[in-house]
C-alpha cells in the first residue's frame, strides 16, 4: 500500500509545472490511473534510447539519430516533471516513489552521457566522467538530506542543464555538416559532443563545489 506524501515535499524547483500544458497533461494522466512509478522508468527508457542513438551517429551518418537523442534528453525531463505532479494529483505519493524518482535518473545520465562519448566527435574519457560526476552531484544531495538539510538542487550543471547542454549539442549537429562540427583548440580536436561533455564535466565540478558549501553552511 502506498503511503501518504509528507506535508512539506521537497521538490526540484521546475519553472514549467505552472503551465498549463503540464497542468492538463497531469489531470489526464492521474485521471486514467497512470502510475508516477511508470513515468519514471518512460523517461529513463527515452534516455536508452538517447545515448543509443548517440552511439549509432559514429557508425552511420543519419541527422535522425541526433533529433532522437535530444528528444530522448528532452522526454526525460518531461517525465521527471510529470511523475511527482502525477504522484500528487492522484494521491499516490510514496516511500518507494523515491526509489523511482532516482534510481533511473542515475541510469539516465549514465546511459545518455556515455552514448556521447561514443558519439561522432564524442570523447569516450569525457563521457565517463561527466558520467561519475553527474551522479557525484545526486549523491552529495542525497547525503545532505540524510544529513538534516533540505535536497540542494543548485547548479550550474543540474540535472535540467545537463539534459539542455546535450540537447543544443545534438541539435547542432543534426544541423551542420561534419565539417562545422569539429573544433580546433591549439593542438586539439574536439567534436561537438566532446565540447558538450567538457562543459558538463567543468559545470559538474563547480555544482559539486556550490552544494558541499551550501549543505555545509545549513548544517551549521
Amino acid at each position: 500500500m502506498n503511503e501518504s506524501a509528507p506535508q512539506t515535499i521537497d521538490r526540484r524547483p521546475i519553472a514549467t509545472r505552472n503551465r498549463r500544458c503540464a497542468q492538463s497533461a497531469t489531470t489526464w494522466l492521474a485521471s486514467r490511473n497512470v502510475s508516477p512509478n511508470v513515468i519514471s522508468i518512460a523517461g529513463m527508457c527515452a534516455c536508452i534510447a538517447a545515448g543509443i542513438a548517440l552511439s549509432l551517429t559514429s557508425v552511420t551518418y543519419h541527422r535522425v539519430f541526433w533529433l532522437i537523442a535530444a528528444l530522448g534528453a528532452q522526454l526525460r525531463l518531461t517525465a521527471n516533471m510529470l511523475d511527482g505532479m502525477v504522484a500528487l494529483a492522484s494521491g499516490r505519493a510514496s516511500r518507494t516513489g523515491e526509489l523511482y524518482n532516482e534510481i533511473p535518473d542515475r541510469v539516465s545520465d549514465a546511459a545518455v552521457f556515455i552514448g556521447a562519448g561514443y558519439a561522432w566527435g564524442g570523447n569516450v574519457a569525457l563521457g565517463y566522467i561527466a558520467t561519475i560526476l553527474s551522479i557525484f552531484t545526486a549523491y552529495i544531495r542525497a547525503a545532505g538530506k540524510i544529513a538534516g538539510a533540505r535536497n540542494e538542487f543548485c547548479g550550474p550543471m543540474a540535472k535540467q542543464h545537463r539534459m539542455l547542454v546535450i540537447t543544443f549539442g545534438c541539435l547542432y549537429s543534426a544541423l551542420v555538416p561534419r565539417s562545422w562540427q569539429i573544433f580546433h583548440f591549439d593542438n586539439t580536436r574536439l567534436g561537438v559532443m566532446g565540447l558538450a561533455l567538457f562543459v558538463i564535466t567543468v559545470g559538474c565540478l563547480i555544482t559539486v563545489g556550490r552544494r558541499l558549501n551550501r549543505i555545509a553552511y545549513a548544517l551549521k
